[in-house]
């Protein structure tokens, strides 16, 4: 808050130009009564308390001005800290208000008959010139208080633009650098004083882009180097507008590494544990006791499961309970990529290491996961070129970038997963055997939803509950009937397909409950197929077919030529039995 102390240099001048000019002693005081000007005797007094109730408060409190003609006889003075030892004469206090608000006063004082006699016979003279002195120090200070307000906005905008995790830069329509945060000039290393420089002298890599195109590319990808000091990121320019008018550009700049640090950072609020996955049947307690002990390992992990079984849900778990969730979790699609792309996005690029290659390269995942964890989703979908790579990377623990001459270090874990049957993909040349080995140190199955029906009616009451809160709904629970229909149901999609069928439940029921008839008709009549062949206590052909696969390979599982002597028993080729344990996805050791 300003105050008059803040301007008590020039106050001090107005004090002594009234002394000047009248010959009388004067002091003035703030609003907490402290004297921050002072003439006379009053000058040793400065940033002295004026002790009791006075003339001086009376005039802040009445915003009036007030004159002392006899102060051993005024009211006012009965109230004073000095009155029976008062060497004043006379008294003139002159409030000074600014805006409506009391800062101070202005005080005259006489300490003899002859300035007594002035102020008492010159009083509306002297009340008139006063007024206007007391009007000066207003100005000043309006003029205070506006300078406080801009420094404080400044200041709010400097502290609000340094507390940004993007560095931040302002420039003109030439270029000229008007305004910056620190965090500018941390990643880029510049010296303290860049006002008024041309931001293309400064970062090289901008002169890609000129001015003139600033209107049409707003993201751009960059590489900087400095000395030794160098870094990769992403800079996005937006204009400044006034009355239609361009005005200059505000750009900000991403570093990659920063992105990915608070990209974890954030997600540290998230992380999925064990005690997040959901299920009290044993066959999902033991895979949890599994992953857990698997946490505590570095070893490879093959998470092995049907679609929507939670693989991924799995490989975070594992990451966050092992001695690297402080650092990257990257998990990688390899079916969602194109083989053409998935090298490049997995181990990097260097700079001119094909058509279209970046400026400066690119990291690959491997390298992002650095001291952490890489996620292999669909691990079966990789090429047999890549997975030759990717042999070589958990081999000799360092990767080789496209267009590099030099392999580069790294320490990654790596969670690899899939819903088709690898052995077999082996046996079909589709899948390297020495590749399989090294990822299958500590393998996982997951059990299909089917096999842990206990745990669907705490499942469903949990995606209730969630889907309910981000729809906005009131549904709390569903009919008996409903359970018993989901409860029938094989859930060939799993917990995804479950998921699916609650969030549309939730949004089409009325009420706060779902009922049967709001279920997809698939979900109802694919129940009731189940409920007859269950109460005929009639296998399907499928189910048998599957039981006597099972039964067959546990008999010769212990013999050298296993698969033949299993395919023979069965009255089947050796490639049938592969494609039907993919089909019933059996998983053969």
């Amino acid at each position: 808050m300003t105050t008059l102390k803040h301007i008590k240099d020039e106050i001090q001048k107005i004090a002594e130009a009234i002394e000047s000019v009248l010959e009388i002693d004067v002091t003035i005081v703030d609003e907490n009564l402290v004297r921050v000007a002072g003439t006379g005797i009053y000058l040793d007094k400065i940033g002295k308390k004026v002790k009791g109730y006075s003339a001086f408060k009376k005039s802040i409190i009445e915003q009036s001005t007030i004159l002392i003609a006899d102060p051993s006889c005024n009211e006012i003075c009965k109230e004073c800290y000095y009155r029976l030892d008062c060497r004043e004469f006379s008294e003139m206090c002159c409030p000074i208000v600014c805006d409506g608000k009391s800062y101070g006063v202005i005080g005259l004082i006489a300490f003899d008959e002859k300035q007594a006699d002035r102020i008492n016979k010159e009083h509306e003279n002297l009340i008139n010139f006063l007024g206007k002195m007391a009007d000066l120090i207003s100005n000043k200070l309006k003029a205070q208080i506006k300078a406080y307000e801009l420094e404080l906005e400044k200041k709010k905008l400097e502290t609000l633009l340094d507390s940004m995790d993007k560095a931040i830069v302002s420039i003109d329509i030439k270029g000229n650098i008007d305004r910056y945060n620190s965090k500018f000039k941390d990643i880029f290393k510049l010296s303290n004083s860049i006002c008024s420089e041309n931001i293309f002298n400064i970062l090289d890599f901008m002169n890609t882009t000129p001015i003139n195109k600033f209107d049409k590319e707003k993201s751009h990808s960059f590489y900087y180097k400095k000395g030794r000091h160098s870094l990769r990121g992403i800079y996005n320019i937006n204009k400044i507008v006034l009355n239609n008018e361009l005005k200059g550009y505000v750009i900000d700049f991403i570093d990659k590494k920063d992105a990915i640090k608070n990209y974890n950072k954030i997600n540290k609020e998230y992380k999925i544990m064990f005690d997040n996955i959901i299920g009290e049947s044993q066959i999902i307690k033991n895979t949890k006791s599994e992953a857990l002990m698997a946490s505590q390992s570095t070893s490879t992990v093959l998470i092995m499961g049907e679609s929507g079984t939670g693989k991924e849900l799995f490989a975070r778990a594992i990451h966050n309970h092992s001695q690297r969730n402080e650092n990257p979790f990257i998990a990688v699609n390899c079916a969602a990529i194109p083989d053409n792309l998935l090298e490049s996005e997995l181990f990097g690029y260097e700079e001119g290491a094909f058509t279209g290659a970046k400026k400066g390269g690119n990291l690959g995942k491997f390298e992002l996961a650095h001291k952490g964890t890489i996620f292999l989703d669909e691990i079966g979908d990789m090429s047999l070129h890549l997975q030759a790579k990717l042999l070589r990377v958990l081999q000799e623990k360092e990767l080789n970038k496209i267009g590099s001459n030099s392999n580069k270090l790294i320490d990654v874990r790596v969670i690899a997963a899939t819903n088709k049957n690898l052995e077999q993909m082996i046996s079909n040349g589709l899948f390297r055997e020495d590749l399989y080995y090294r990822l299958n140190v500590i393998p996982i199955n997951l059990p299909s939803l089917r096999e842990r029906k206990e745990d669907i009616p705490l499942l469903i009451d949990f995606m209730i509950k969630e889907y309910a809160r981000k729809l906005n709904k009131d549904v709390e629970y569903i009919d008996e009937g409903v359970l018993d229909t989901l409860i029938k149901y094989k859930w060939p999609g799993n917990i995804r397909e479950l998921q699916n069928i609650i969030e549309y439940s939730v949004n089409m029921s009325h009420s706060n409950r779902i009922t049967i008839d709001i279920l997809p008709s698939k979900i109802k009549q694919k129940s009731n197929d189940y409920i007859l062949i269950e109460d005929k206590n009639i296998e399907t052909l499928e189910e048998l077919e599957k039981r006597e696969i099972i039964k067959a390979l546990n008999k010769y599982k212990n013999y050298k030529k296993d698969k033949d002597l299993v395919a023979e028993a069965l009255g089947i080729s050796r490639a049938t039995l592969y494609r039907k344990l993919d089909k019933y996805n059996i998983i053969s050791k």
